[in-house]
């Protein structure tokens, strides 16, 4: 898999201008990091990211436009990697991370983990030095009305260096709530993840997909999760136009995105660290979900 998708990219960093200049972009970015306590966020200034951080996925804009993500509407340019018979493997032309990937359901329908988890693990599983994230549909997809993944090499995610050592399923004082769920037998890790869920849906409100973020990998043998569950959508400095910055999962593994250059010069861990706490789960949720699911182990 591996060498087809490196095939791929030569092909499409060929014949598809916009795959290239993202790819470029990628390159002259600009990175520094920050300290949230004793853990280091990496800020990532990518002018090209603009489009997504500041997204409509209201329903209203999603109904106007046609789906980015289905075959039909893609540019002329754009080839995809089968992966079985239900997902196709794109290069992302807006990336945000070295050999940045767009993974798409080849069926139209809504973003949702339920019943997908399955091939979430099978594509961490084929993709050796790749890390696999879903963004939920009310937490950073800009295409909430597609169900897809991304991927990319996980190289410089501070979060797996974080969570080395972490041998339960939080990490106190990491600036950011997040269940770290690890296990080798797939069925089980499965099952492990859809109880998170299924108790942070009634903790949450009943929804039937809480607010959440998840990462994933596989080494050694091991799936490694990172959940993470959320208590909105953007932070009021987005709002109210003082940052624009729209954490998702990549973000939340620490690699902070900021397409704005004013942004990228004046943020600091402080605020980061304020926005992580703002648009995470609040804490005493957050523990109280933790609690159950120590219990059940």
């Amino acid at each position: 898999m591996i060498e087809k998708l490196e095939a791929l990219f030569e092909r499409q960093l060929r014949a598809w201008p916009l795959l290239a200049k993202g790819v470029e972009g990628l390159a002259r970015a600009e990175t520094r990091p920050v300290r949230i306590d004793r853990y280091e966020v990496l800020v990532r200034h990518i002018p090209h990211r603009v489009g997504s951080t500041t997204a409509a996925v209201d329903r209203e804009s999603i109904a106007r436009r046609p789906c980015f993500l289905c075959a039909a509407n893609l540019p002329a340019e754009e080839e995809g990697l089968p992966f079985g018979d239900d997902l196709t493997i794109y290069c992302n032309p807006f990336p945000i991370i070295d050999r940045h990937l767009t993974i798409t359901y080849c069926e139209h329908r809504d973003q949702r983990i339920a019943g997908n988890l399955g091939r979430m693990l099978d594509l961490a599983t084929a993709l050796p030095g790749y890390f696999v994230i879903y963004n939920g549909p009310e937490c950073g997809a800009s295409a909430p009305d597609h169900l897809h993944f991304q991927a990319g090499l996980r190289n410089l995610l501070p979060i797996e260096k974080d969570t080395q050592c972490a041998n339960g399923i939080t990490l106190p004082d990491y600036g950011r709530n997040v269940f770290i769920l690890r296990g080798r037998g797939r069925s089980a890790i499965i099952d492990r993840i859809e109880r998170a869920i299924e108790l942070l849906a009634a903790t949450t409100g009943g929804r039937a997909e809480p607010m959440i973020n998840i990462a994933a990998f596989h080494d050694k043998d091991e799936w490694v999760t990172y959940l993470f569950p959320r208590g909105k959508h953007r932070p009021n400095v987005f709002h109210t136009g003082e940052l624009t910055v729209s954490p998702a999962a990549i973000d939340l593994c620490g690699i902070f995105v900021v397409p704005l250059a004013r942004d990228f010069e004046r943020i600091n861990g402080a605020d980061i660290a304020a926005i992580f706490r703002e648009v995470t789960l609040p804490e005493d949720q957050f523990r109280e979900v933790a609690a159950k699911l120590e219990n059940e182990r």
